[in-house]
């Protein structure tokens, strides 16, 4: 019997829409970059995307746990001289509550073509409303 190879145009993409309430990051990053990826199907090939659309809504309560408000540093370089900025999570996340639940997914996600494809799939917003209605995302629970 050969080895079933999924093809683009027979996989069937879902929209799943995730509450970031109450949720921790990396628990929370782990199961949306799962989906994301497709890793959760039993077709699931490195070369094809089979993976879902994702929504998380409530980016701005997710919990950090530990220090991590004060200790967790995100650093980036302008590409100028002297240009080396930092932020600490605690204030990245009042600033833009989204950028940090989309760092941590990001990370999980391969670095190559496949891995910015994708990335367009998933969407975060900092409060509980999306404009994702007419797609018909099915609500998703993640055990904690």
């Amino acid at each position: 019997m050969p080895t079933y190879v999924p093809k683009k145009e027979t996989v069937e993409h879902h929209w799943l829409l995730v509450d970031a309430e109450g949720q921790t990051l990396g628990r929370l990053s782990t199961f949306v970059a799962t989906r994301l990826m497709g890793k959760h199907r039993p077709t699931w090939s490195p070369a094809v995307d089979t993976g879902d659309f994702v929504v998380v809504v409530n980016a701005e309560k997710v919990k950090l746990t530990g220090r991590k408000l004060d200790r967790k540093i995100y650093r980036w370089h302008t590409g100028y001289p002297g240009g080396l900025r930092q932020i600490t999570a605690g204030k990245l996340l009042k600033q833009k509550p989204t950028r940090v639940l989309e760092l941590a997914i990001h990370g999980m996600l391969p670095k190559n073509r496949l891995g910015k494809k994708v990335r367009h799939k998933l969407k975060v917003y900092s409060g509980p409303e999306h404009p994702h209605q007419a797609q018909q995302p099915q609500r998703v629970k993640i055990s904690a």
